[in-house]
């Protein structure tokens, strides 16, 4: 657990002499790189400052709603605009990830910036590509962390309803709800001041949670019942849809959100992988129970990382032959199925 009073002031620092602020998120933002960015601009525009948000690409369906997403530049949508933001910041906060890929394609403007950089994340091993690097992969999710360094900024507990609902986004997305994650009492203890400030619980569960379109159900349902695929011997199951797969199913963005925890539901089953064919490259997500280090897996294999039992990597093969190297990376780890889940 990292000093967050030493960190905090350095940060309220920055933010009270900073002109132009930036806030960016990753490429591909998930609920808690849009709720840990938006929780952070809604407290500094309390603050009377000036902040601007970006992020790679565009944002999933189900976090569109969220109070200030609107005021989130897309890169590759406005390059030219996010281009100027970024020449025009004298501060840049990156959130919730520690690799310069993640950036997309707004990587090389930003890391060739000569503003002042920050990262703000709960993901291990980061690389050294900020000023500041605050780090704590004991926190369930960067929300978490942002409300930990707000409260410290502010010298009280700070609340308003975007900035609350974009916590408990944060939080309850990377933790999926409640399922996994690192997530401590301490967690739960802001979550019930989330939800004393007034939240309504019920209405933001269901945007998140039962707010997708026919095709999609349609799309899980397939999955699971042509595409799955369980192998009781490494007490692992896995689901793969192609590109042909989903356009049958007339996919949008953040479809295939939440399939890979499905298989976990299978009694026996600890380790769950979802392979999704995208143009170029086939993307990978792992979730597991107990002790199988998915980010390890996923680092040694398919160049990703992660949490203990929430990661994901990238494949630049064919889907087959990505298969075919995680049922070999399986075998390399058979070890690991028999001592440690």
């Amino acid at each position: 657990m990292i000093d967050l009073s030493k960190y905090s002031k350095e940060l309220s620092k920055f933010f009270s002499t900073a002109k132009n602020i930036l806030l960016i998120s990753h490429i591909n933002p998930d609920g808690d790189a849009i709720g840990s960015q938006l929780a952070m601009y809604h407290f500094l525009k309390s603050q009377g400052r000036n902040v601007n948000m970006m992020t790679p690409n565009y944002l999933q369906e189900f976090i569109n709603w969220m109070d200030g997403a609107e005021f989130i530049n897309i890169f590759i949508k406005e390059r030219k605009k996010c281009l100027a933001l970024i020449g025009e910041a004298d501060l840049i906060v990156m959130l919730d990830f520690n690799q310069p890929g993640r950036l997309g394609e707004a990587e090389k403007a930003v890391l060739t910036s000569s503003s002042y950089k920050v990262v703000i994340d709960h993901h291990l091993d980061p690389v050294n590509m900020a000023d500041l690097i605050i780090s704590d992969p004991t926190k369930c999710s960067t929300s978490e962390l942002v409300h930990e360094l707000v409260c410290e900024m502010n010298g009280a507990p700070y609340i308003s309803r975007p900035y609350a609902e974009a916590l408990y986004v944060g939080i309850i997305t990377d933790t999926g709800n409640f399922e996994h994650g690192t997530y401590s009492s301490r967690t739960f203890r802001i979550v019930a001041d989330l939800l004393d400030s007034g939240i309504e619980k019920a209405r933001i569960l269901n945007l998140i949670y039962n707010n997708f379109s026919a095709d999609r159900i349609r799309l899980q349902g397939f999955a699971l019942n042509r595409k799955m695929v369980v192998i009781p011997e490494y007490k692992t199951a896995y689901i793969f849809l192609s590109k042909d797969d989903l356009k049958e199913y007339n996919h949008v963005k953040g479809d295939t959100e939440g399939f890979v925890n499905m298989p976990l539901s299978i009694k026996g089953i600890n380790f769950s992988a979802l392979f999704v064919e995208k143009d170029g490259f086939v993307k990978l997500s792992f979730r597991s129970k107990g002790r199988f280090p998915t980010n390890e897996f996923a680092a040694q294999y398919f160049a990703g990382g992660g949490h203990l039992n929430a990661s994901g990597g990238e494949s630049y093969d064919t889907l087959d032959n990505t298969i075919d190297s995680f049922l070999k990376a399986l075998k390399d780890n058979v070890w690991r199925f028999e001592e440690q889940i």
